[in-house]
């Protein structure tokens, strides 16, 4: 009996040994079929695919190129100086009343930003949103600003020297030229050719005053025939399948893919944006399941603007997500739509439901709302991605989300650190630069990283700095001491971003060219 014994749990043994070998064996068959699972196990080592999904210009400049009269871009700044009082336009009060010609030098209430019509065509939006029109209410000449939406009324076109395109004349919808009568009176009854000299009312110098270059502007840049010819060549060759492969053969395990909340109405957007995202970002998902990468969603561009910059699809650096009910239900069903369709791909390992929300203006309130609904929209489809929360931009306190987050399950903060883009890091030598990512930075991480609270993720950072003349072994160490401090992240890091044409912002350049190294 006990031989027996021995020898039947023997045969279950080696039978279980088989059963297992066999189940071995189908995963790696269906993995060599199908691609490989994301590598799991330790923290994310990413690169962003910044600039592809969600337009910025800075990016990939040439992007802009064949746009017909690309100076005027929604969202430009124009100031508009009169050759005959010497002052600027300007709305009085900022808006809601008339325009005036009496402002020595320029500042908010001075400058005019454009929404694009065409290449030509134009409405203008003042300081506090209203647009410049006809005062329909008395003669119909009067210039003013107090509408709230842009008409007929409110449609100008603009009309440059063709030798000095600084000087232009502005055409009202009645048909006639705008002109400064006096500094407190401006008026659209002006009939007459002009010779461009500074004895004519309706001849006006401009100055740029900030310009504005993402998916907004170039497809409504390009118009709808062209963007749609412009932005598919930009989708399949900016990131291509052998990207992929570079990133997974060079120390990186994930990727961070910036999306626009139009993605979710593919193949029919909203005007101006176009089709064809959506099918790039299936491609994305199937190249990452090849090369066994894990896949973070971040939703760049949510509906209104989340923050008023370009990488956000602000229209004119307007901030106006968020201020509406509707607005926040219409940026959840983003969320819902996307962890929907790719639930079932082994390679969604997370979901950022929003990129820098910029506060004040994204109220904690509003982004509390939004986040609550955002996580269970994402658990609605799947229990194991995990929800990035996005630390806003501007005034606030680094853990502010901690008490939202801790109800959450598999919950990230993501912070973004850049040695940029305030004065503190203007004359910076290069070890000060260094000695503040090993004491400023990294108590700043240390503060938001904590044992019973969200993982944390240092979603952008970049071996780029304001240091002049700075060497190889410089950047070298730089980016070092970056590496190490956000390798103490819980969930992990994200260069930004893969491609540039500013060679240090390009991950990809920093590698080839030895600045970094990570495998």
């Amino acid at each position: 009996m006990q031989q027996q014994y021995k020898a039947k749990h023997k045969r279950m043994a080696f039978n279980s040994r088989a059963w297992l070998l066999s189940i071995g064996l189908l995963f790696c068959m269906l993995s060599i079929c199908f691609g490989r699972m994301p590598q799991n196990s330790g923290r994310v080592k990413a690169v962003n695919l910044g600039g592809w999904l969600v337009t910025e210009g800075w990016i990939k400049p040439s992007l802009f190129d064949g746009i017909p009269n690309k100076d005027f871009l929604d969202g430009t700044g124009l100031q508009f100086k009169s050759v005959t009082t010497g002052k600027y336009l300007a709305a009085e009060l900022g808006g809601g009343s008339i325009i005036v010609a009496n402002r020595t030098s320029a500042s908010g209430w001075e400058t005019f930003k454009l929404w694009r019509i065409n290449e030509t065509t134009f409405n203008f939006r003042v300081f506090n949103k209203d647009f410049v029109g006809l005062d329909v209410n008395g003669n119909g000449t009067q210039v003013v600003a107090v509408s709230k939406t842009p008409g007929s009324s409110e449609t100008f076109e603009i009309i440059r020297k063709p030798d000095d395109l600084r000087r232009v004349r502005i055409k009202a919808p009645n048909g006639f030229f705008l002109q400064a009568r006096s500094e407190v009176l401006v008026t659209a009854d002006y009939a007459r050719s002009t010779g461009w000299g500074n004895n004519d009312p309706s001849v006006f110098v401009i100055t740029f005053s900030g310009k504005l270059e993402g998916e907004f502007q170039v497809t409504n840049g390009y118009g709808p025939k062209k963007a749609p010819q412009v932005m598919w060549e930009h989708w399949n060759t900016f990131i291509v399948e052998d990207d992929f492969h570079f990133i997974s053969t060079n120390g990186l395990n994930a990727v961070r893919i910036p999306v626009g909340w139009w993605i979710a109405s593919d193949p029919t957007p909203p005007h101006p944006y176009v089709g064809g995202s959506l099918h790039a970002l299936d491609k994305a998902f199937l190249w990452a399941q090849k090369y066994g990468l894990k896949v973070i969603i971040d939703l760049h561009a949510a509906p209104g603007s989340q923050n008023g910059f370009e990488h956000s699809a602000s229209r004119d650096g307007s901030q106006e997500w968020g201020q509406t009910d509707e607005n926040i239900q219409q940026t959840v069903h983003v969320i819902d739509f996307l962890t929907s369709r790719y639930a079932k791909s082994p390679n969604l390992y997370a979901v950022e439901l929003i990129n820098e929300p910029f506060s004040p203006g994204a109220s904690l309130q509003n982004v509390t709302k939004f986040y609550k609904a955002g996580y269970a929209a994402v658990r609605k489809h799947s229990s194991t991605a995990y929800v990035v929360l996005s630390n806003r931009l501007g005034p606030m306190e680094p853990r502010e989300l901690f008490p939202l987050a801790k109800d959450f399950k598999r919950s990230v903060i993501d912070v973004h650190y850049y040695n940029l883009f305030v004065s503190t890091f203007d004359n910076m030598t290069v070890q000060q630069n260094i000695d503040f990512i090993y004491t400023n930075r990294s108590q700043q991480l240390n503060y938001v990283t904590t044992s019973n609270g969200p993982l944390t993720f240092v979603g952008e950072w970049v071996a780029e700095w304001n240091v002049k003349e700075a060497t190889q072994a410089d950047y070298q160490r730089f980016a070092n001491a970056q590496l190490e401090v956000w390798g103490r992240a819980t969930f992990g890091w994200a260069y930004w971003t893969l491609k540039n044409v500013n060679n240090r912002w390009s991950l990809e350049w920093m590698i080839r060219n030895g600045y970094i190294k990570l495998t």
